[in-house]
């Protein structure tokens, strides 16, 4: 039981790592393309790199446990979940990672008045909102707090409808931009996405803590 619970320890310090660098990639994609700081893309670029590496040795560590130790309960379920959520962690880091690929293309860079217009930082500043909060609720295995970000992603799918609306008559009055209507279109659709991951992680937050399982729910139920 000892040499299980250092490995489930270990496993949790892990995805704890794995959740805070996946948050420094979402943030610096965010100051790439709201400030237009083209700096940060080696970077991300770079620690695409590091995410990769943590979630194969998050798999790997999953992978051992349930060969060595054969857990059950409460333990089985943190494990089959970590999986899940390491999956979701990896594919926001990889969402950051092209937003930033696509900021570093676009040239000048983006029309400011067309990001204020479609609120591409509120979609960030929500996007960012949710992790923290679901970050805290894996810490604290706070499954209330899970359940608010299942709420919370309903405002991103809302904010991104609009943007579509937004850019395609702002292209109306500002032919010019035009072509940086569909890139920027994009990105908030990976906006969108991010908090479609973060629900998923939501939902694994509450399946290991409560044996419950959400998937499929609206988050009113």
């Amino acid at each position: 039981m000892e040499h299980l619970q250092a490995e489930m320890d270990a496993l949790r310090n892990e995805m704890l790592e794995m959740y805070k660098l996946v948050l420094s990639q979402v943030e610096r994609s965010r100051n790439a393309l709201i400030d237009n700081d083209l700096s940060v893309v080696k970077e991300i670029a770079y620690n695409e790199k590091l995410v990769n590496a943590k979630e194969l040795q998050i798999d790997s560590r999953c992978e051992t446990i349930l060969a060595l130790f054969t857990p059950v309960a409460v333990d089985l379920r943190f494990i089959l979940s970590a999986l899940k959520i390491n999956i979701n962690l990896e594919r926001i880091g990889d969402i950051a990672d092209n937003i930033a690929r696509m900021v570093a293309h676009t040239k000048p860079g983006f029309d400011r008045q067309l990001l204020e217009k479609i609120n591409a930082k509120e979609a960030f500043s929500v996007s960012l909102d949710m992790y923290k909060n679901l970050l805290q609720a894996f810490e604290k295995e706070d499954t209330l707090l899970a359940r608010d970000i299942l709420i919370k992603d309903e405002a991103i799918d809302n904010i991104t409808d609009e943007a579509i609306a937004i850019a395609e008559e702002y292209t109306k009055g500002n032919p010019d931009s035009i072509t940086q209507a569909i890139p920027v279109i994009s990105i908030m659709k990976m906006v969108e996405r991010i908090g479609d991951h973060l629900k998923n992680i939501a939902e694994e937050i509450i399946f290991y803590a409560e044996a419950r399982v959400l998937k499929h729910s609206s988050p009113k139920q």
